[in-house]
């Protein structure tokens, strides 16, 4: 079973991160088993923020697990977009190689 990672840098407008967070994915929307999601923020810009998920599936079920209605996304973008001055990385990506201590 392959890994993945889905990811988006973004720099918000300053203090928007409360705004943004809850655009970004609401307040009662549930995470799919078997992703771990994590929002970053930068030691001395918190308005640099990175979201990522680590999905494990295979390509097909990580495929089926983006968004298939482009409304729905250019919507959820839209209400993002009064946050975000800019997104400086945006991808799905495999992970092929993961070290650890």
């Amino acid at each position: 079973m392959a890994k993945w990672a889905a990811l988006t840098g973004r720099r918000l407008k300053p203090g928007a991160y409360e705004d943004w967070r809850k655009a970004w994915w609401g307040d009662g929307d549930e995470v799919p088993a078997g992703v771990e999601v994590y929002i970053l923020r930068k030691l001395d810009d918190p308005d640099e923020v990175i979201a990522f998920g680590l999905i494990e599936a295979s390509r097909e079920d990580f495929e089926a697990m983006r968004p298939d209605d482009p409304a729905a996304e250019e919507a959820r973008q839209a209400r993002m977009a009064p946050h975000v001055e800019n997104v400086f990385a945006d991808g799905a990506y495999e992970v092929v190689e993961r070290i650890q201590g």
